[in-house]
């Protein structure tokens, strides 16, 4: 609750928390347009292999020219402006650089950037979800083994849906389901970048379509993002994914409780401890009212009479039992809120949100039939969607990750809705996302996956 008074403290001692940006995209631009008015805080460098593009959305976010013309990180740092290059391991190897921000998006690029940032040892804030998915447990053992912070995003719902998650907990409640909102629909797993104008036509008013990345955008509305920013949550709160990934229910934000508990209580859930998505959208494509599209949820137990009473009594969003409640957050303004992350790091040493385990994955499946000798796509594409899969499920069967399923070959037919396998394609063992992801299974295995539950 002090990180604004601690970032206070670092401007008056001219000491700001320093940070250096990799990828400045949507998320990357978000945060531009806050940390230039932050106190106790100097963005000294931004890193992306397009500099016009970069610079380009600096000025999108309010930067004078002059805000962002520095010569080189060290002319930065003098004169507390910022410096932009394509050279990401510079800002990584700056030793006057205390954060890290990695927002490319890209899961290889990711591992590769937290790698370097790790062992020239500096805090990391990982809006690389995809990368986090693929091999976050293992990067943030190599951080807390080397003493720095390996964070999920603030802003982004993962570390939101984390932060529900530890109140719940710390308030001595039982976490029975934590998660987002979204707008599902089943047919939205078989869309791609060519007709997810359709879908988005329906709810966005996007006037310029050049300024969106149709593939970025097919990857949240089929399914993917979802599988991937749930799949975050699990290694990070010790919640467990479904066996057969999320069901999307619908849900009002009042009808939290109600739907989002066991079956055998009444719910739509497998049983307590989980991750869920809820739809704004009805199966018959009626909106839900009240939905929660953009939010964020958890369900939690009341183990008490007391409790429960004070559930009703001041309206805590109680299900018709009376037994569990909600809380909710309606919205999350995405990489507007990153510094909290970018502070928290670096002036509590604390993650806001972080693997300490390997309970659920994100597999490649099919999203309509797949002829051998194709390449897959991944992301967001034509070829495949992400599904949130138990690890020790993924793991035992061989599933191949979302994040590993670009530009590889595919060895056979396979069906719609099939969930491709490692020996599907044809991979390089010897690239290094391959290699580290190989390693993390190593590392954590079967052993490690729900076994560590805490509910």
């Amino acid at each position: 609750m002090n990180l604004h008074a601690k970032l206070a403290e670092r401007e008056a001692a001219n000491k700001p928390v320093t940070v250096g940006l990799i990828g400045a995209g949507k998320f990357g631009t978000m945060f531009l347009s806050q940390v230039k008015r932050t106190t106790g805080m100097h963005l000294v460098g931004v890193a992306d292999l397009d500099v016009a593009r970069a610079k380009s959305q600096l000025a999108s976010a309010g930067w004078d020219a002059s805000a962002y013309a520095a010569s080189s990180l060290g002319d930065a740092l003098k004169r507390r402006t910022a410096f932009v290059t394509d050279d990401a391991q510079a800002l990584i190897s700056c030793s006057d650089i205390e954060v890290i921000v990695e927002a490319t998006g890209v899961p290889a690029a990711g591992i590769h950037h937290a790698l370097q940032t790790i062992a020239h040892g500096k805090h990391i804030v990982m809006v690389n979800v995809e990368a986090d998915a693929l091999a976050g447990p293992l990067l943030a053992r190599r951080a807390k083994a080397a003493g720095v912070v390996y964070s999920l995003a603030w802003g982004d719902q993962p570390a939101l849906i984390c932060e529900h998650v530890d109140w719940a907990r710390a308030c001595g409640f039982k976490v029975i389901a934590a998660g987002k909102g979204t707008r599902y629909e089943p047919h939205y797993h078989q869309s791609n970048p060519d007709n997810v104008w359709d879908i988005l036509d329906k709810y966005l008013n996007i006037s310029d379509r050049k300024s969106i990345n149709p593939k970025m955008f097919n990857s949240f509305v089929d399914g993917t993002k979802s599988g991937i920013e749930m799949s975050a949550v699990c290694n990070a709160t010790g919640l467990v994914p479904q066996t057969n990934g999320l069901s999307f229910p619908p849900a009002t934000r009042f009808e939290l409780a109600d739907i989002c508990k066991p079956k055998s209580a009444g719910g739509v859930l497998e049983k307590a401890g989980v991750t869920e998505v809820t739809s704004s959208v009805y199966r018959d494509g009626e909106d839900v009212p009240h939905h929660l599209a953009l939010g964020t949820y958890v369900v939690f137990e009341g183990e008490g009479d007391y409790a429960r009473k004070c559930f009703k009594e001041y309206a805590m969003l109680p299900d018709k039992s009376g037994t569990y409640a909600a809380l909710y957050r309606p919205i999350h303004m995405i990489g507007l809120e990153l510094g909290i992350s970018v502070a928290s790091a670096a002036l509590r040493n604390e993650p806001t949100g972080a693997p300490n385990g390997f309970r659920s994955d994100v597999v490649a499946t099919a999203k309509r039939k797949l002829k051998t000798g194709e390449m897959l796509d991944g992301e967001g594409g034509f070829c495949v969607w992400g599904k949130q899969t138990p690890a020790d499920i993924s793991l035992a069967k061989e599933l191949l990750p979302l994040g590993l399923a670009h530009n590889v070959k595919l060895k056979r037919d396979i069906g719609e809705g099939e969930a491709l396998k490692w020996s599907d394609v044809v991979y390089d063992p010897n690239d290094s996302a391959v290699k580290f992801r190989r390693e993390m299974e190593s590392a954590f295995g079967r052993r490690n996956a729900g076994a560590e539950t805490v509910l």
